[in-house]
């Protein structure tokens, strides 16, 4: 069997192995590249393979960094089977489409500089109606399910607990009269995620191959995140600010609404008293279309959700329903929450802040010491939400600059991955260990401290692939070829691929810049911040060149 690995090398997005074995080319997962423009750029590049050659695909679950780019593949010609979880199906349906509409908005954008510039108008990398389309490949399979592929090939998906639907996949491949199992973890969640059961402890296998996103860091326990949740929004209400949450629309969403439900059970002092019922009066608004239908696929897959939440639904308390809960459909309804003045909860896609309704909501609090942005998950390098995580006092957002006045808080314990400790339990739950364990979906220092942690404590041999290597799974692994990404090798060819950009952002300010000022409804004050803003980027163009 040989494993190529193009995508969650060294990085947590892009999600995509390609396994030769038995006479059958097949893919685990198709997901799109997310983060900074240089992996982006990477969605449009042509596949390392020829889709019409692959035989089947398994799906490990909906997100977008592992699915993503299956119209792409569906475009291309690929017919064949994707097998993925009854949940994960139906997810899909609410987030390619999601996705689809993205691009092409996106592509609009792009297309009118294109357009000005006299150059050719390009498709959208796929449109909703591609994604509707890609989805009468899909199959859909239950957990412990072991389904036959061909007489050599067969696998059974077992729950990941990362998000509804997420699968840890067992493989089992016979070449000649040798059978070998592999297990491809996709992400793993942490045991104590609200609403969802905890990942499947695995007997054994031969090659692991398992995420590694948190694999250097621990998490808060989860009695300490319901009340840090509860203190931090408490004391920003009763400062008269607003709770900015962005969020995963799909998983972390439904798991915070979960949590606000479940806090009266935490402590029962007066004190939290107080703020529990600050929070219960506040309005709690959920502000994405894709949220809210994903919310109504959780209520119609209650059967996942962990023992103790199915006793409470079958006692008659809905953990994602309690009063003051909202939610905002239109985009009418969306702007006028950043019109009101009232004190409230909004929780909105996207969770790093890189496109849709949270980009909005950010223009109009992060400015405002009384307000706090909350950030319960993962933020990758080169979005949004990393650069005001990690302390930047300046965002820009729509092109306008802002002042991150706001407070800035991260719960990392509502990850839906799990950390360093829960990657190793996995491991040590196998009876039979694994021969080697392959790392992937993780950034490098990560990866780094999780094998040395891995290699010391249980003597597996641990190999962190390169994007495009591919490794003959043997007995003794051995990588025997290497495909060439297609991102800058150099600093220097780096350097003068952004002044390029740069030229061509300028050029582009130019037109816009100069629309503006003709434009006959532009306030005085509006004419003096355009001219303050160039002259800022005038001092820095000379600051380069003088330096």
């Amino acid at each position: 069997m040989k494993i190529t690995f193009l995508g969650a090398t060294k990085t947590v997005t892009g999600s995509n192995f390609l396994v030769e074995a038995a006479g059958k080319k097949f893919l685990i997962d198709c997901g799109m590249w997310q983060g900074n423009s240089e992996l982006e750029m990477q969605n449009a590049e042509d596949f390392e393979f020829n889709p019409q050659e692959i035989d089947f695909m398994i799906l490990t679950h909906a997100h977008i960094d592992h699915s993503g780019r299956i119209p792409k593949l569906y475009n291309e010609g690929y017919r064949n089977p994707i097998y993925a979880h009854k949940a994960t199906c139906d997810l899909c349906t609410l987030m390619l489409p999601d996705s689809g509409h993205i691009q092409e908005m996106e592509n609009e954008w792009k297309n009118k500089k294109r357009k000005r510039k006299g150059e050719k108008e390009l498709p959208p990398l796929y449109t909703a109606e591609d994604a509707l389309k890609s989805m009468e490949v899909f199959e859909p399979v239950q957990y412990d399910e072991i389904v036959e592929v061909t007489p050599e090939i067969h696998f059974r998906l077992n729950d990941a607990g990362h998000m509804l639907g997420s699968s840890i996949i067992e493989l089992w491949v016979k070449e000649g009269e040798k059978e070998e199992k592999t297990v491809f973890t996709g992400d793993l969640g942490n045991n104590d995620i609200p609403l969802l059961d905890s990942p499947t402890m695995i007997d054994s296998c031969d090659y692991l191959v398992m995420e590694s996103t948190y694999g250097s860091r621990k998490h808060l326990r989860n009695d300490e995140k319901a009340e840090m949740f509860l203190n931090i929004v408490s004391e920003t209400l009763d400062n008269g600010g607003t709770v900015v949450i962005p969020s995963f629309a799909v998983g972390r969403t439904q798991e915070i609404l979960y949590e606000i439900n479940k806090l009266k059970e935490v402590k029962n002092d007066d004190e939290f008293r107080r703020k529990y019922k600050t929070l219960m009066k506040s309005s709690v608004y959920v502000d994405s279309p894709l949220a809210i239908s994903a919310t109504e696929v959780f209520r119609e897959n209650t059967n996942l959700f962990e023992p103790e939440v199915i006793e409470e639904m079958e006692k008659g308390d809905n953990p994602l329903e309690f009063p003051g809960l909202k939610f905002t459909r239109t985009s009418d309804e969306s702007k006028a929450l950043n019109e009101s003045n009232e004190s409230s909860i909004i929780i909105s896609a996207s969770g790093m802040c890189e496109v849709g309704r949270i980009k909005h909501h950010l223009k109009h609090n992060i400015w405002n010491p009384k307000s706090t942005i909350l950030f319960v998950g993962y933020q990758a390098p080169g979005t949004l939400g990393y650069s005001i995580v990690n302390g930047e006092k300046k965002v820009k957002i729509f092109g306008e600059e802002f002042a991150v006045n706001a407070r800035i808080e991260y719960i990392e314990g509502y990850s839906g991955h799990a950390d360093q400790d829960g990657l190793m339990n996995f491991i040590y739950s196998f009876r039979n260990k694994p021969k080697h364990i392959f790392l992937v979906h993780g950034e490098e220092d990560a990866q780094n401290v999780l094998r040395e942690r891995i290699e010391n404590e249980t003597k597996i041999p641990v190999t962190i692939p390169e994007f495009g290597e591919t490794y003959d799974v043997k007995e003794q692994i051995e990588m025997i070829n290497k495909i060439e990404r297609k991102l800058p090798k150099t600093i220097k060819s780096e350097i003068i691929g952004r002044l390029q950009r740069l030229k061509d952002e300028l050029t582009d300010m130019d037109q816009y810049v100069r629309d503006d000022i003709n434009n006959e409804n532009l306030r005085d004050e509006d004419i003096f911040r355009i001219n303050e803003k160039i002259k800022d980027l005038e001092k820095q163009i000379l600051n380069v060149i003088e330096g």
